[in-house]
């Protein structure tokens, strides 16, 4: 937007505010509002009342850049839920006001190759979406408060982070501190891999070692200190029209006195059926969660994702990658350019039937580590998203979940998710 030739609109201009004649120092301003519903049915898989969530999110940000080397953003959102039956809701889905980011950066380029560093609060993805997400389905995303440095060059890349969780309140920005209690640290690499490898192909390579400590881990209603090391490789990219994100990671370290062996795959895939953009998909993923010791002794096998996109498998947040086994084909159509449908069928069971089945805050069904049985729901899923203008679109989804005895058998039932947002981004 330096350009007023490629401003259409006064929103347009907030892009490049110059404070200085040489334009090398600049301002940029941003926003969303986001107004949703939500209706679930037997909320938490329990015979009852429906739940309606009336939500709302607002938020706007400043980017001040000084020549190219340096930058300082901040971010306020506020966050606001009503509704029948939805009981307390958590900070994060009702807050007053939040500093939501805000941090410094510098970047310093040399020849083949760039460095940069930022610290402060700040979202932060580096990873296949069910390890590390925004978690946009809050009224609040997701952030991190800490240090992240990264060397890039064209062919190779190294990202290395140490951060710790944010403990949001609900009143001003004074009450969201840092959780000291769960620290998130440790590198990612990545390769480009040359593109004459699979014939016509543009894939990447990322290894990656992590370290997740938190102090007050919670398996089997008991709550001790766990560090938790991840090491694992993601391979991602288009292979022609085939279009991958492989991750597999095993997890070591302790929790309390017990050692941790656990491991994830995560097989997502789909197949464009045309040369354009918006010609059919027909995909199918497949997860692999260990699971087994949370209601024991000795090793603990439950794998765990440190902060992943908790509605891959479920808006209303009833599954997650612990101790299950997931198979899901889907199909993705767009009649027109600006409206994308997706039909998905998920089929799930348990990896382990003497552990638990658990949610996606990674707090266990209660009970249904004494069921005994191996299937633990099918899922339906629709959604549409219809993008009007670059700025605005709408989304609409259906989801119907039909619980198999893993939960039946401890009580819980089938349930209908319907929900329907509009979100304005500038």
């Amino acid at each position: 937007m330096r350009d007023a030739k490629n401003r259409r609109d006064i929103l347009d201009r907030l892009k490049f505010i110059p404070l200085s004649k040489a334009q090398n120092i600049y301002l940029t301003f941003s926003g969303e509002m986001r107004l949703r519903l939500n209706q679930t049915g037997n909320p938490n898989l329990k015979k009852g009342p429906a739940q309606r969530q009336d939500i709302m999110r607002l938020v706007g940000g400043a980017d001040l850049h000084i020549t190219r080397y340096f930058r300082a953003f901040g971010e306020l959102a506020h966050g606001g839920i009503s509704g029948p039956n939805i009981g307390v809701p958590a900070a994060s889905m009702r807050n007053k006001l939040v500093l939501q980011q805000y941090f410094a950066e510098a970047d310093a380029p040399f020849p083949g190759l760039h460095a940069g560093i930022r610290y402060g609060r700040q979202e932060f993805t580096d990873g296949a979406n069910l390890l590390t997400s925004q978690r946009d389905n809050n009224t609040l995303r997701f952030a991190l408060n800490g240090t992240r440095f990264w060397l890039r060059g064209k062919k190779i890349r190294g990202d290395f982070f140490d951060f710790h969780y944010t403990r949001l309140g609900r009143g001003g920005v004074r009450d969201d501190v840092l959780n000291r209690d769960i620290r998130f640290s440790g590198g990612t690499a990545g390769l480009v891999i040359p593109e004459n490898f699979l014939g016509k192909s543009r894939l990447y390579l990322d290894p990656f070692i992590w370290r997740l400590r938190n102090r007050h881990a919670l398996w089997g209603g008991a709550a001790a200190r766990e560090e938790r090391l991840y090491y694992g490789v993601r391979l991602w990219g288009n292979i022609d029209r085939l279009t991958i994100d492989w991750v597999a990671n095993y997890q070591g370290g302790r929790y309390d006195s017990r050692k941790i062996e656990a491991f994830q795959v995560f097989l997502a895939q789909t197949w464009r059926l045309g040369s354009k953009s918006t010609a059919p998909r027909l995909g199918l993923h497949g997860d692999y969660a260990s699971g087994g010791g949370g209601f024991g002794k000795g090793t603990l096998r439950n794998a765990y994702a440190p902060f992943g996109n908790n509605i891959y498998y479920s808006y209303q947040l009833f599954l997650t990658p612990t101790n299950l086994i997931a198979l899901a084909p889907n199909v993705t159509v767009s009649p027109i350019e600006s409206l994308r449908l997706t039909f998905e069928h998920q089929f799930a069971w348990r990896a382990s039937l003497t552990d638990a089945v658990y949610r996606a805050n990674g707090s266990a069904f209660a009970g249904t580590q004494k069921t005994h049985a191996r299937r633990v729901a099918q899922s339906t899923r629709v959604q549409g998203v219809w993008t009007w203008t670059p700025r605005l679109s709408f989304t609409g989804r259906y989801e119907h979940l039909q619980a198999g005895p893993a939960l039946t058998r401890a009580g819980y039932c089938s349930s209908d998710f319907v929900a329907g947002w509009a979100n304005y981004r500038f």
